[in-house]
């Protein structure tokens, strides 16, 4: 039994030091110290020993064992040593190469000018809300005291889904569901994309951006507008511009108004830009709002009163960054947004 642990031994010892692989190595380990390993067999085999043989065999099986353990473990540290040097040759990085430069984008100019607009009227006291930009024609048109005969109405001048669903026309339905949803007070602005046919040019498109405001309080007068709006325009534009307003048609307001301001250019001194009149072209709209709005939405005309405005985000863009083509906004030319 002891020549057969001997013999048994060498054996195990030469395939030992052929193993180049952690997988052979456990493999190696299975045949000889597993459950039906050599070794477990010769100990379930020491049954038929004398009593004064089993602890001698006993303890030359387990010096064995124990010597196998042991060399098992230095392989196998070796080996998994050669793995990590042999990953770390294949997955070697250089910190000392240059690094890639990113091209990191920023804001698009409407988005910088929208921005620029709500945190003017965030500082007045205004608060954002937004809409969505499919809508009802009642949100859209009826709601706003639109006619039935308006043009805008009209299937060649308004994008519609359905005889009932449409692209907005204008940032007001977000008004309309504020007025229905909320109660008086009210101090909001909402910005975003509308809709309309529109041939396009240098100054017009079928998709374009408006930031609307509205106000509903009680005892809001013209005055409260006209001090709004000249507040706004001296903290877009500077101290020194100056407002003037022309009587205008709205169906969703009365009265209603149209808002010049001191040409850009000349600062109302009157130049060629503004063919000497000292004036820009026509910034926005506004007026006081319906009686007939106010009851669409369930208010009271007698008991709350109130004003609205709204603006082209575009032409503001325009104005303010010297961009003569409306086109340039949407193109989504490199060269032209890197400006900015």
């Amino acid at each position: 039994m002891r020549e057969k642990i001997k013999d048994l031994r060498s054996i195990a010892i030469k395939e030992l030091n052929m193993i180049k692989n952690l997988s052979d190595l456990d493999k190696f380990r299975v045949k000889y110290l597993g459950k039906k390993g050599e070794l477990t067999k010769i100990l379930r085999g020491m049954g038929s020993l004398s009593k004064e043989e089993r602890p001698i065999i006993g303890k030359v099986v387990n010096e064995v064992r124990e010597e196998l353990e042991n060399k098992i473990k230095d392989i196998k540290l070796t080996l998994e040593n050669e793995r990590k040097k042999e990953k770390f040759k294949k997955e070697k990085l250089d910190i000392t190469l240059p690094g890639k430069n990113l091209n990191l984008g920023h804001r698009h100019p409407l988005m910088q000018t929208i921005e620029n607009l709500e945190n003017v009227f965030l500082n007045m006291g205004f608060e954002i809300v937004e809409g969505p930009e499919v809508e009802t024609v009642s949100n859209n048109f009826d709601a706003l005291n639109s006619p039935e005969n308006h043009p805008s109405r009209d299937i060649t001048d308004t994008f519609y889904i359905t005889d009932d669903i449409l692209l907005r026309t204008h940032t007001s339905p977000v008004q309309i569901r504020a007025m229905k949803e909320k109660k008086p007070p009210l101090k909001i602005i909402s910005a975003g994309r509308t809709f309309r046919f529109d041939d396009v040019d240098d100054t017009h498109s079928p998709m374009f951006h408006q930031l609307e405001g509205l106000v509903i309080d009680k005892n809001i007068t013209m005055a409260n507008l006209k001090h709004t709006i000249d507040m706004f325009i001296k903290e877009l534009f500077g101290e020194g511009m100056k407002t003037r307003f022309r009587p205008h048609y709205f169906p969703f307001t009365e009265p209603s108004a149209e808002v010049d301001v001191s040409c850009l250019e000349c600062m109302g001194e009157g130049c060629k830009s503004c063919n000497g009149t000292g004036w820009s072209m026509e910034l926005l709209g506004c007026g006081m709002v319906h009686p007939q709005v106010l009851k669409n939405c369930g208010l009271d005309p007698d008991e709350y009163s109130g004003f609205a405005f709204g603006l082209g985000v575009d032409r503001i863009a325009m104005v303010k960054y010297n961009i003569n083509n409306i086109r340039l906004l949407f193109e989504n030319d490199m060269r032209f947004l890197n400006q900015f």
